[in-house]
Protein backbone atom coordinates (compact mmCIF):
# COMPACT_ATOMS: atom_id res chain seq x y z
CA UNK A 1 0.00 0.00 0.00
CA UNK A 2 1.12 3.57 -0.63
CA UNK A 3 1.23 6.64 1.39
CA UNK A 4 -0.17 10.16 0.20
CA UNK A 5 -0.46 13.57 2.01
CA UNK A 6 -2.36 16.64 -0.13
CA UNK A 7 -2.59 20.45 1.24
CA UNK A 8 -5.28 23.04 -0.11
CA UNK A 9 -5.42 26.88 1.63
CA UNK A 10 -2.85 29.90 2.28
CA UNK A 11 0.27 29.22 0.52
CA UNK A 12 2.83 27.44 2.25
CA UNK A 13 6.20 25.11 1.85
CA UNK A 14 5.59 22.08 0.28
CA UNK A 15 8.11 20.82 3.01
CA UNK A 16 5.81 21.84 6.05
CA UNK A 17 3.79 18.57 4.95
CA UNK A 18 6.36 16.15 2.97
CA UNK A 19 9.07 16.34 4.76
CA UNK A 20 9.44 18.46 7.91
CA UNK A 21 6.85 16.91 10.52
CA UNK A 22 7.94 14.36 13.34
CA UNK A 23 6.08 11.65 10.75
CA UNK A 24 6.08 13.11 7.51
CA UNK A 25 5.42 11.73 4.18
CA UNK A 26 9.59 11.11 3.85
CA UNK A 27 9.16 9.30 7.39
CA UNK A 28 6.19 7.32 5.80
CA UNK A 29 8.10 5.71 2.87
CA UNK A 30 10.33 4.00 5.60
CA UNK A 31 8.28 4.08 8.61
CA UNK A 32 4.52 3.82 7.89
CA UNK A 33 2.19 2.76 10.58
CA UNK A 34 -0.98 2.43 9.26
CA UNK A 35 0.20 0.55 5.86
CA UNK A 36 0.09 -3.40 5.62
CA UNK A 37 3.89 -2.63 4.34
CA UNK A 38 5.25 -0.10 6.26
CA UNK A 39 8.16 0.21 3.05
CA UNK A 40 7.11 2.56 0.12
CA UNK A 41 10.19 2.63 -1.82
CA UNK A 42 8.71 2.16 -5.27
CA UNK A 43 9.48 5.72 -6.67
CA UNK A 44 7.52 9.27 -5.50
CA UNK A 45 6.04 12.03 -6.84
CA UNK A 46 4.75 15.88 -6.13
CA UNK A 47 1.96 17.84 -7.95
CA UNK A 48 1.48 20.86 -7.23
CA UNK A 49 -0.33 24.45 -8.53
CA UNK A 50 0.29 28.00 -8.26
CA UNK A 51 0.73 30.35 -11.80
CA UNK A 52 -1.08 28.21 -14.19
CA UNK A 53 -3.77 25.95 -14.47
CA UNK A 54 -1.63 22.68 -15.04
CA UNK A 55 -0.15 21.53 -12.23
CA UNK A 56 3.82 21.11 -11.87
CA UNK A 57 4.76 17.59 -11.70
CA UNK A 58 8.49 15.97 -10.23
CA UNK A 59 8.45 12.12 -10.49
CA UNK A 60 10.83 9.62 -9.64
CA UNK A 61 11.99 5.92 -9.26
CA UNK A 62 13.89 6.14 -6.23
CA UNK A 63 13.26 6.06 -2.22
CA UNK A 64 12.00 9.45 -1.63
CA UNK A 65 14.02 9.82 1.33
CA UNK A 66 17.33 9.65 -0.79
CA UNK A 67 16.48 12.13 -3.59
CA UNK A 68 18.36 15.56 -2.21
CA UNK A 69 16.09 17.22 -4.98
CA UNK A 70 12.88 16.67 -3.59
CA UNK A 71 14.35 17.51 -0.70
CA UNK A 72 15.81 20.94 -2.04
CA UNK A 73 12.34 21.69 -4.28
CA UNK A 74 10.07 21.20 -1.60
CA UNK A 75 11.98 23.55 0.73
CA UNK A 76 11.93 26.30 -2.28
CA UNK A 77 8.13 26.23 -3.73
CA UNK A 78 5.42 27.41 -1.40
CA UNK A 79 1.79 26.32 -3.26
CA UNK A 80 -1.70 26.90 -2.33
CA UNK A 81 -2.41 23.17 -3.32
CA UNK A 82 0.05 20.26 -3.85
CA UNK A 83 -0.47 16.71 -3.61
CA UNK A 84 2.90 14.02 -2.64
CA UNK A 85 3.17 9.95 -3.24
CA UNK A 86 5.47 7.81 -1.95
CA UNK A 87 4.75 4.32 -3.89
CA UNK A 88 4.54 0.87 -2.92
CA UNK A 89 3.92 -0.68 -6.13
CA UNK A 90 1.79 -3.63 -6.18
CA UNK A 91 1.52 -5.49 -9.79
CA UNK A 92 3.45 -3.06 -12.49
CA UNK A 93 6.94 -2.30 -12.46
CA UNK A 94 9.19 0.97 -10.98
CA UNK A 95 9.25 3.08 -13.54
CA UNK A 96 8.61 7.04 -13.79
CA UNK A 97 5.55 6.80 -15.71
CA UNK A 98 3.81 4.47 -13.03
CA UNK A 99 4.76 7.04 -10.18
CA UNK A 100 1.69 9.21 -8.89
CA UNK A 101 0.72 11.95 -8.87
CA UNK A 102 -1.09 11.15 -12.63
CA UNK A 103 -1.85 14.63 -14.72
CA UNK A 104 -3.64 15.23 -17.64
CA UNK A 105 -4.73 18.90 -18.10
CA UNK A 106 -6.03 20.66 -15.29
CA UNK A 107 -6.36 17.49 -13.44
CA UNK A 108 -4.16 15.33 -10.91
CA UNK A 109 -4.85 12.12 -9.37
CA UNK A 110 -2.91 9.94 -6.90
CA UNK A 111 -3.95 6.33 -5.18
CA UNK A 112 -3.71 4.47 -2.89
CA UNK A 113 -4.77 0.92 -3.04
CA UNK A 114 -5.64 -2.05 -5.98
CA UNK A 115 -7.97 -3.37 -7.99
CA UNK A 116 -7.18 -7.25 -7.89
CA UNK A 117 -6.06 -8.79 -11.16
CA UNK A 118 -5.95 -5.91 -12.26
CA UNK A 119 -3.15 -7.16 -15.31
CA UNK A 120 -5.21 -10.40 -16.21
CA UNK A 121 -7.87 -7.73 -18.17
CA UNK A 122 -5.90 -4.51 -18.25
CA UNK A 123 -6.78 -4.54 -22.03
CA UNK A 124 -9.88 -4.16 -21.66
CA UNK A 125 -9.78 -1.63 -19.08
CA UNK A 126 -8.00 0.39 -21.16
CA UNK A 127 -10.68 0.43 -23.82
CA UNK A 128 -12.89 2.20 -21.56
CA UNK A 129 -10.61 5.02 -21.76
CA UNK A 130 -11.59 7.61 -24.53
CA UNK A 131 -9.38 7.92 -27.56
CA UNK A 132 -9.21 11.98 -26.64
CA UNK A 133 -7.58 10.95 -23.55
CA UNK A 134 -5.38 7.75 -24.33
CA UNK A 135 -2.24 9.48 -25.37
CA UNK A 136 -2.08 10.34 -21.92
CA UNK A 137 -2.11 6.34 -20.88
CA UNK A 138 1.49 6.77 -20.25
CA UNK A 139 2.02 3.66 -17.48
CA UNK A 140 0.48 0.50 -16.90
CA UNK A 141 -1.38 0.97 -13.66
CA UNK A 142 -4.40 0.50 -12.74
CA UNK A 143 -4.07 3.53 -10.66
CA UNK A 144 -3.71 5.52 -14.34
CA UNK A 145 -6.19 3.95 -15.59
CA UNK A 146 -8.71 4.04 -13.00
CA UNK A 147 -8.34 8.45 -13.40
CA UNK A 148 -8.43 8.78 -17.27
CA UNK A 149 -11.15 6.22 -17.41
CA UNK A 150 -12.77 8.69 -14.96
CA UNK A 151 -12.55 11.95 -16.68
CA UNK A 152 -13.62 9.75 -20.22
CA UNK A 153 -16.95 8.79 -18.15
CA UNK A 154 -17.72 12.82 -16.82
CA UNK A 155 -15.14 13.06 -14.06
CA UNK A 156 -14.55 17.01 -15.26
CA UNK A 157 -18.18 17.40 -14.82
CA UNK A 158 -18.97 15.60 -11.97
CA UNK A 159 -16.02 14.31 -9.72
CA UNK A 160 -18.20 12.11 -7.83
CA UNK A 161 -20.50 10.22 -10.53
CA UNK A 162 -17.35 10.13 -12.45
CA UNK A 163 -15.15 8.50 -10.44
CA UNK A 164 -17.86 5.96 -9.19
CA UNK A 165 -18.26 5.18 -13.12
CA UNK A 166 -14.83 4.90 -13.53
CA UNK A 167 -14.56 2.25 -10.55
CA UNK A 168 -18.06 -0.08 -11.64
CA UNK A 169 -16.46 -0.11 -15.56
CA UNK A 170 -13.07 -1.49 -14.70
CA UNK A 171 -15.03 -3.78 -12.01
CA UNK A 172 -16.95 -4.80 -14.71
CA UNK A 173 -14.28 -5.40 -17.30
CA UNK A 174 -12.78 -7.38 -14.80
CA UNK A 175 -15.97 -9.83 -14.32
CA UNK A 176 -16.28 -10.03 -17.94
CA UNK A 177 -12.61 -11.93 -17.83
CA UNK A 178 -14.06 -14.24 -15.09
CA UNK A 179 -12.83 -12.50 -12.00
CA UNK A 180 -14.30 -10.20 -9.56
CA UNK A 181 -11.87 -7.60 -8.84
CA UNK A 182 -11.13 -6.71 -5.13
CA UNK A 183 -11.34 -2.39 -4.92
CA UNK A 184 -9.96 -1.07 -1.82
CA UNK A 185 -8.78 2.55 -2.55
CA UNK A 186 -8.13 6.22 -1.49
CA UNK A 187 -7.30 8.91 -3.73
CA UNK A 188 -7.05 12.40 -4.38
CA UNK A 189 -7.70 14.02 -7.04
CA UNK A 190 -7.83 17.61 -7.88
CA UNK A 191 -9.09 20.72 -10.88
CA UNK A 192 -6.70 23.72 -9.33
CA UNK A 193 -9.28 24.70 -7.05
CA UNK A 194 -10.72 22.08 -5.20
CA UNK A 195 -9.55 18.88 -3.66
CA UNK A 196 -11.22 15.87 -3.14
CA UNK A 197 -10.75 12.84 -1.72
CA UNK A 198 -12.19 9.02 -1.33
CA UNK A 199 -12.22 6.20 0.76
CA UNK A 200 -13.72 3.32 -0.52
CA UNK A 201 -13.44 -0.80 -0.67
CA UNK A 202 -15.61 -3.17 -2.16
CA UNK A 203 -14.95 -5.47 1.04
CA UNK A 204 -15.31 -2.46 3.62
CA UNK A 205 -11.59 -2.78 4.71
CA UNK A 206 -10.22 0.60 3.11
CA UNK A 207 -6.91 1.85 3.76
CA UNK A 208 -6.88 4.53 6.13
CA UNK A 209 -7.38 7.94 5.21
CA UNK A 210 -8.08 11.32 7.68
CA UNK A 211 -8.17 15.45 7.38
CA UNK A 212 -8.18 18.02 9.00
CA UNK A 213 -8.57 21.80 9.15
CA UNK A 214 -5.53 23.65 10.47
CA UNK A 215 -6.40 27.70 11.21
CA UNK A 216 -2.74 28.59 10.86
CA UNK A 217 -2.37 28.11 7.07
CA UNK A 218 -6.36 28.61 6.73
CA UNK A 219 -6.07 25.33 5.00
CA UNK A 220 -6.75 21.90 4.79
CA UNK A 221 -4.35 18.63 4.84
CA UNK A 222 -5.63 15.18 3.64
CA UNK A 223 -3.32 11.95 4.63
CA UNK A 224 -2.50 8.14 4.46
CA UNK A 225 -2.02 8.46 8.13
CA UNK A 226 -1.29 11.78 10.54
CA UNK A 227 2.28 13.45 9.89
CA UNK A 228 1.96 14.80 13.81
CA UNK A 229 0.36 14.47 17.06
CA UNK A 230 0.03 18.23 18.05
CA UNK A 231 -3.56 18.97 15.60
CA UNK A 232 -7.30 16.42 15.95
CA UNK A 233 -7.08 14.83 12.75
CA UNK A 234 -10.83 13.57 11.57
CA UNK A 235 -10.94 9.72 10.21
CA UNK A 236 -12.68 9.92 6.67
CA UNK A 237 -15.77 7.16 6.98
CA UNK A 238 -15.32 4.54 4.59
CA UNK A 239 -17.79 4.74 1.24
CA UNK A 240 -17.00 8.61 1.48
CA UNK A 241 -16.47 11.45 -1.45
CA UNK A 242 -15.14 14.46 0.35
CA UNK A 243 -14.89 17.51 -1.61
CA UNK A 244 -12.62 20.74 0.03
CA UNK A 245 -13.11 23.70 -1.38
CA UNK A 246 -11.98 27.14 0.54
CA UNK A 247 -13.72 26.83 4.44
CA UNK A 248 -15.91 24.18 3.20
CA UNK A 249 -15.42 20.41 3.43
CA UNK A 250 -18.92 18.25 1.78
CA UNK A 251 -18.57 14.61 3.01
CA UNK A 252 -21.35 12.60 0.48
CA UNK A 253 -21.29 8.81 -0.23
CA UNK A 254 -19.45 7.17 -2.83
CA UNK A 255 -21.18 3.92 -3.79
CA UNK A 256 -20.13 2.65 -7.11
CA UNK A 257 -23.02 0.71 -8.76
CA UNK A 258 -22.35 -1.94 -11.32
CA UNK A 259 -24.82 -3.74 -13.67
CA UNK A 260 -25.14 -6.91 -11.78
CA UNK A 261 -25.50 -4.13 -8.56
CA UNK A 262 -28.39 -2.52 -10.45
CA UNK A 263 -30.15 -5.29 -11.48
Amino acid sequence: MCRWSAYLGDPIFMSDVITSPCHSLIEQASAASQSKTSINADGFGVAWYDQRPEPGLFRDVFPAWSDANLASLTDQVRAPLFMAHVRASTETATSRNNCHPFASGNWSFMHNGQISDFGQFRKSADMCISDALYPDRKGATDSEALFLVGLSMGLADDPLRGLERATAALTEAGQAHGFDPLVRMTVAMTDGKRLFAVRYASDNQAPSLYYRWDDRTNGWSVVSEPYDQDAEWHEVPQGSFVTFEGRTRTILPFAPQTAALAA
